[in-house]
């Protein structure tokens, strides 16, 4: 993930350019309706929203998950054994990744719509305050859910994310210098819409996202699986999201979960980044997690389930 630092925007190409994005992606919906449930009678109740899917599993205490850009619900399936035993895990999926119809979110306002039906679910299903978990994309949700609903995250745990994406994006310093390179961004995953995707991008997606060969290959048949056009609006959303502001207006206690290997930086350079990007936050604990890419879960499974379940015990 850090490995973007050493790209300035107009020296990468077309197919660095998306891989970048989809490697390090964390990230106008009032004419969507979020009031509505609509829960499958099943072993596992699933509940469709407009923006999200969300299979419930488990009995005990609630916790919400959020996987992250162009990644299903299945991000978590290392930690569900261990989870239900005492937790009714909320599993989410955007609409348009993992082969599922894109419903509302085939236009802009998709991180709008992800709050917004989480916090229709939270709120509708009385869950109280509840721990929330986010990986990139879904840890920038994460950290807005917290901010704009209060009342519904108890505390936030941030697997690889970032307030304002923008300062590995060729060391961007606001959302308005932004704007353009997210257009482009947009344009192009847009682009692969209805074509095979390229193989060479996966490759290059899942090298950049993680390091062992099993991660890798789960990692390139997530990408290939999402609809490219819901990648792409999100991706522009998130890069043009900087929440470094409002990090003070969030009471919820956030652990931020960091990557590193010595290739990237080492973990002083990687963690020193973490924690200058959230000092505004007055509850922050930044962790590192080494030998391992941006999918934390899959290359150090172990490490992410005791960090998950000592997040959850505190």
């Amino acid at each position: 993930m850090i490995r973007a630092l050493c790209f300035a925007a107009s020296r990468v190409s077309t197919t660095r350019w998306l891989a970048m994005a989809l490697a390090i992606a964390v990230a106008n919906a009032s004419g969507h309706s979020h009031g509505a449930l609509a829960p499958v009678t099943a072993a596992d109740t699933l509940v469709q929203m407009d923006h999200i899917s969300v299979q419930v599993v488990g009995r005990g205490s609630p916790v919400v998950l959020i996987p992250g850009l162009s990644s299903p619900r299945a991000t978590w399936d290392g930690v569900v054994p261990e989870l239900i035993k005492n937790h009714r895990v909320y599993l989410v999926q955007v609409n348009g990744f993992g082969g599922d119809d894109p419903r509302g979110n085939g236009q802009p306002g998709i991180l709008d719509g992800i709050v917004a039906d989480l916090h229709t679910l939270i709120a509708g299903r009385k869950l109280g305050a509840v721990p929330v978990v986010g990986h990139s994309m879904g840890g920038l949700v994460t950290l807005r859910l917290a901010r704009e609903h209060p009342e519904d995250v108890r505390k936030a745990l941030i697997v690889d994310a970032l307030p304002f994406l923008g300062v590995i994006w060729g060391g961007l310093p606001n959302a308005d210098a932004a704007k353009a390179p997210a257009e482009m961004m947009r344009a192009q995953m847009a682009g692969l819409y209805g074509k095979p995707f390229p193989p060479i991008l996966a490759q290059s997606i899942a090298r950049q996202n993680a390091l062992k060969p099993g991660s890798q290959d789960t990692v390139a048949g997530w990408s290939a699986q999402a609809d490219m056009r819901v990648s792409g609006q999100a991706i522009y959303e998130d890069l043009t999201t900087d929440l470094r502001p409002a990090l003070p207006r969030i009471a919820a206690p956030i652990t931020v979960l960091v990557p590193w290997t010595d290739a990237r930086g080492g973990e002083e350079k990687v963690l020193g980044l973490y924690r200058a990007q959230y000092a505004g936050a007055p509850n922050v604990t930044i962790r590192g997690v080494g030998d391992s890419g941006h999918f934390i879960m899959l290359d150090q499974p172990a490490v992410f389930e005791r960090a998950l379940m000592t997040f959850l015990a505190a």
